[in-house]
């Protein structure tokens, strides 16, 4: 991955993987606009430390085990999708104990190191009391399996999180920003083009830069989907280069973003 801003991130993480356990494991909030990159950049690291499966001895480890919140800060729902995610679903009725006591066994026997949760401005949509329970649930979740617990969310989550001071101090703050007018952005649209594997150079200028910045808004997903429209269009078309005619007549429709490319694939953003 060659953005700086996502590799800043893997860093934070993979020092949180290297650090020795303890009771109090520290953790991080990774937070920012919707599309920003939050769920790319969850999945890249969960990707370093897949599950493993020693045969002689017949376990798996899982280092890591990425999530994602459920639609309301239930912990019924939380749990089953825990077990489900990681193949031991639970069927028929049963309480939240139980649950918690089957998820908290599994994930012991997997010698998980780091608890990753997706989509954890879902806790909004319930009441105060709903959102402390589930804050609280995972901070236990920690405690107990003495992992580290990073959260992914938009900004208006941030504030939730805040609200339970225990776990608020343990958890460092990633702000990922809007892209803006710079070297860096300049270096994203180039590693994108690159991905495309156009047969022709596209040399756009600043002016063409600046576009694309203004139309997406500077949000990641955006940026992604822009580009591989204009790949699109410079393969259907012959032209195999995205040029700044092309950048200044696009037109953003992005309930589009769907269509496929038969090139490298480009990461999901979220």
């Amino acid at each position: 991955m060659a953005f700086d801003r996502a590799t800043i991130v893997l860093n934070r993480l993979t020092s949180l993987m290297e650090m020795p356990q303890q009771s109090r494991m520290p953790g991080l909030m990774v937070y920012g606009s919707s599309g920003i990159g939050k769920t790319m950049i969850a999945k890249r690291m969960a990707s370093k430390y897949p599950t493993q499966y020693n045969a002689e001895l017949g376990v798996t480890k899982t280092p890591i085990l990425l999530v994602q919140a459920p639609p309301a800060p239930d912990e019924r729902r939380f749990y089953q999708h825990i077990l489900s995610t990681i193949g031991a679903p639970m069927w028929g009725r049963h309480t939240v104990s139980e649950l918690e006591v089957r998820a908290l066994s599994h994930l012991r026997d997997m010698d998980l190191k780091m608890l990753m949760i997706d989509e954890v401005h879902n806790l909004l949509a319930g009441s105060y009391r709903e959102q402390r329970r589930f804050l609280n649930m995972l901070r236990f979740l920690s405690n107990d399996l003495c992992a580290s617990l990073v959260v992914f969310g938009v900004n208006e989550a941030l504030e939730a999180v805040r609200g339970d001071d225990q776990l608020a101090r343990r958890l460092d703050e990633h702000y990922l920003p809007l892209w803006e007018d710079d070297v860096e952005f300049s270096r994203l649209i180039q590693t994108l083009i690159a991905a495309m594997a156009l047969e022709q150079r596209s040399g756009l200028t600043v002016a063409s830069l600046r576009t694309i910045l203004k139309v997406t808004g500077g949000v990641t997903s955006r940026v992604f989907i822009m580009n591989k429209s204009l790949a699109i269009d410079a393969i259907e078309t012959g032209e195999e280069r995205i040029t700044d005619e092309a950048v200044q007549a696009w037109q953003p429709v992005w309930a589009k973003h769907a269509w496929s490319i038969p090139r490298q694939p480009i990461a999901e953003f979220g």
